[in-house]
């Protein structure tokens, strides 16, 4: 069955015509997004959402989605999607980050022109009659400092656009490295110098916790007398109220803004200011990055759902689909040697590490961690997946590592999963070989060579005479066959370990049999997902 993406905004019918023609079922309902109670009522029958920013997936839409897998957003922004909400439901969330770049760039360098000289107010006055050429006095661009906070997708292109206008760049982010920042041709400096040395400044950093007035009073203080001021980025990065009151003082000279603390911005203490040019939040709008933004959400959502491929997700590893069938064979391992040790761990598990060894340590490791944590929280958590588990594991406060090794033994590529808990640590590890299907290769230590099969039967015990026929003979007698027999110790009289694939199902009371056997220690049933 076609999986089904109800498109809730307004997206182009090109753009509805990809999901068609990549084997999607699309409905198109392009007003939904605006009534909230008809959307939540329907929201169920979907395996895609396609929204712009008029729909808001919030916490009770998500809670309705029973049948959700992905929410696509044709924009940057995500504000208007519960991303906690969605990741503990285990629904990706994916936009596009740089389908708008280029126009939301172009529209920050427009501002600044228009901020130096004054063009909307200067146009209003010629308009109206009047000629008051001194009145609209500018500066020039070529040869000012422009700082830009925020050097990522469209930060860079206007550090770009601006060093073509002749202007010196500087730049702050905490990411930028300095030999990134040489080769775009800035300056890396530290927040309180960009301050101190900017005529221009230009933020493009997310909203968060940490970038929230960023410009605020004490900021401004910091700054030249004369610095103008803009923002294309998010509303809350600057005070506006601050920013208004240094405006009317004379500190800041101009300011151009197109985003707002409160969208739609029907007031603002920066509305009617002199050489304040306002916009409505058109960053993103030119009819070539409505269009691109649209086509690649559609793209992005077809692959997913069709191919298994992850791009642009903002809570998900991506996965190409180029890599997706390579990657494929070993999530599926990953998520086995998850399940085994979530199946056999019954205490808090207190640090998770993940080993990929050779050919394994060049894959996306990111994408191979979520799926052997999906199968780790699967026997307490029945629907957590990959996008979920993460979360849950981070909610936990389980301390979680990866450690990736050049080829180190016989096998090519392997993954070894260990678990500390407060009183032990256990470890599992595993292969693909070139039938594509997982194997474990080690358990607590000790070497095997084991088919994964749906149904299987866990045993440890003291190394002792007699043990095959053992457990061959009880489980023969009650009915069980044997697909898969392996067996392993550590050294003769010492640990042991046997584990067998079997067609079926075992009864609680056939186990009992086996832990009755003075040597046995435990014997478990274990269940995994072999599609």
């Amino acid at each position: 069955m076609a999986p089904r993406v109800l498109v809730s905004d307004e997206l182009s019918e090109t753009a509805v015509q990809i999901f068609r023609d990549r084997g999607v079922d699309v409905d198109f309902q392009p007003k939904l997004g605006k009534d909230k109670e008809k959307l939540a009522e329907i929201i169920g029958n979907y395996d895609g959402l396609a929204i712009r920013s008029a729909t808001k997936a919030t916490e009770k839409l998500i809670a309705a989605a029973t049948n959700l897998k992905v929410i696509g957003r044709a924009g940057i922004g995500v504000d208007n999607v519960d991303i906690p909400a969605a990741s503990r439901r285990g629904i990706i969330v994916m936009n596009t980050p740089f389908g708008n770049s280029i126009t939301t760039a172009e529209h920050a360098i427009a501002l600044i022109f228009a901020v130096a000289r004054q063009l909307p107010a200067a146009d209003t006055s010629t308009q109206a009659g009047k000629w008051e050429k001194s009145k609209f006095m500018g500066v020039e661009i070529t040869g000012k400092t422009l700082g830009v906070i925020g050097a990522g997708n469209i930060g860079s292109i206007v550090c770009s656009r601006a060093i073509g206008l002749k202007m010196n760049v500087i730049a702050y982010d905490p990411f930028l490295s300095k030999e990134r920042a040489e080769e775009m041709g800035v300056v890396k400096v530290e927040l309180d110098d960009l301050f101190a040395q900017a005529d221009f400044i230009t933020l493009h950093v997310p909203l968060t916790d940490k970038t929230r007035n960023i410009i605020d009073a004490e900021a401004i203080a910091k700054m030249k007398t004369g610095v103008r001021i803009v923002n294309c980025a998010r509303g809350g990065l600057v005070v506006e109220q601050a920013l208004a009151d240094a405006l009317k003082s004379g500190k800041v000279a101009g300011a151009g803004f197109d985003v707002f603390e409160v969208e739609p911005a029907t007031e603002s203490p920066l509305f009617g200011l002199p050489n304040v040019v306002c916009t409505p939040h058109l960053g993103a709008s030119t009819t070539e990055a409505q269009e691109n933004v649209a086509l690649q959400v559609a793209e992005q959502m077809s692959d997913y759902l069709i191919k298994g491929a992850v791009s642009n997700a903002i809570n998900m590893p991506s996965i190409t689909a180029e890599e997706a069938p390579i990657l494929r064979p070993f999530i599926r391992l990953a998520d086995v040697l998850g399940a085994f040790v979530g199946q056999v761990t019954e205490d808090p598990i207190k640090e998770i590490e993940i080993l990929f060894d050779g050919a394994t340590a060049t894959m996306n490791t990111r994408a191979l961690t979520s799926a052997a944590l999906a199968g780790l929280i699967r026997a307490q958590v029945a629907d957590v997946n990959m996008v979920s588990a993460p979360v849950m594991i981070k909610e936990k406060g389980v301390i979680l590592s990866e450690v990736k090794r050049d080829k180190s033994g016989v096998f090519d590529g392997y993954i070894r999963l260990t678990v500390k808990t407060e009183n032990f640590s256990r470890s599992v590890a595993g292969t693909v070989f070139s039938d594509g299907k997982p194997r474990f290769i080690q358990i607590k230590g000790i070497n095997l060579d084991a088919d994964v099969g749906q149904h299987m039967i866990y045993i440890t015990n003291t190394d002792v005479p007699g043990m095959i026929g053992f457990i061959g003979t009880t489980l023969g007698e009650a009915g069980v066959n044997i697909a898969n027999f392996q067996l392993g110790r550590d050294k003769q009289g010492g640990d042991a370990i046997a584990l067998l694939y079997v067609d079926g199902a075992v009864d609680e009371a056939v186990l009992d049999r086996l832990r009755a056997h003075p040597a046995v220690r435990a014997a478990r049933p274990l269940v995994f997902n072999i599609d």
